[in-house]
């Protein structure tokens, strides 16, 4: 059966390029009116979740969170502002955490309200990026300190899609990663990497490995790691010591901690001691 050869504009697919914004929105739309669906069955509402201890009304209270915190953070940097010193990712999870099932006390049908609300509020603010915001307006990430708009953006998309995974996960289906998602997110994932090793597990060590991903915004990256930290660059990984493969989608859910995927060649020993080398967020 013949197959037809996709084509498509890597700019409309590139997280730093204004030209995506109109598709990396759809996207989050797409994803959270999903989440949406599910969480605001009355019979969904304590179901559990694979993110964790985290029942479906958690993850909700952690998008109210996070979503009432970004709107927040760019009403300071639109008003020239200083953002408070940031957290660092070490206490991300906890705090995150915490907060997340600080919303426990209220109804379900408050939250969704909520929930609601803060999405239509946080899409006006992303729909109302110029081209210089894009990059050029850096508001302050309680965690990570300022970053450019960007960035925001697709971490509600990490948010949404992520956590919607978890909830069809925790509700046993058979379901995966939208595609489009998955692709967009591929090259934080490095990113995310990057910012997650814990250093001090390497000692004088330094690894050296090679990812190689298919999708959209595939590739291959070399990647070195020592107790002096993360660096990653594309480029031929079939001289490297241990190389994986991975698809989008697991590589997004590897990285984030909800399997082992990818399959790894090469020295396994190695590939598993890099497989330990991160912190959960």
């Amino acid at each position: 059966m013949a197959t037809e050869q996709q084509t498509f504009d890597k700019t409309i697919w590139d997280a730093t390029n204004y030209a995506c914004k109109d598709n990396l929105l759809r996207l989050i739309r797409e994803e959270a009116e999903r989440v949406f669906s599910f969480a605001e069955k009355p019979e969904n509402w304590e179901a559990p979740t694979a993110s964790g201890h985290w029942q479906e009304r958690d993850i909700i209270g952690h998008m109210v969170d996070v979503t009432e915190g970004y709107l927040q953070a760019f009403e300071l940097a639109r008003a020239g502002g200083t953002p408070p010193d940031a957290l660092g990712l070490k206490v991300m999870a906890q705090r995150l955490d915490d907060h997340a099932q600080s919303f426990r006390s209220l109804s379900q049908a408050e939250m969704m309200q909520r929930i609601r609300a803060d999405l239509e509020k946080m899409m006006t603010v992303f729909g109302g990026l110029s081209a210089d915001d894009w990059l050029g307006l850096t508001p302050g990430h309680s965690y990570m300190g300022p970053i450019p708009s960007f960035v925001f953006v697709i971490f509600h998309l990490v948010d949404y899609g992520v956590h919607g995974w978890d909830i069809r996960e925790g509700l046993g289906m058979n379901t995966g990663l939208s595609g489009d998602t998955a692709d967009f997110l591929v090259p934080i994932m490095f990113i995310l990497w990057q910012n997650t090793t814990e250093l001090d597990k390497l000692a004088g060590e330094q690894l050296q490995v090679g990812i190689r991903v298919s999708g959209r915004n595939g590739g291959t990256w070399r990647v070195s790691v020592s107790d002096s930290g993360y660096a990653y660059e594309a480029g031929p990984v079939d001289d490297l010591p241990t190389v994986f493969d991975f698809d989008p989608s697991s590589l997004v859910l590897t990285a984030y901690g909800r399997f082992n995927g990818g399959t790894s060649y090469g020295d396994q020993a190695l590939a598993d001691k890099y497989r330990t080398l991160f912190h959960a967020i």
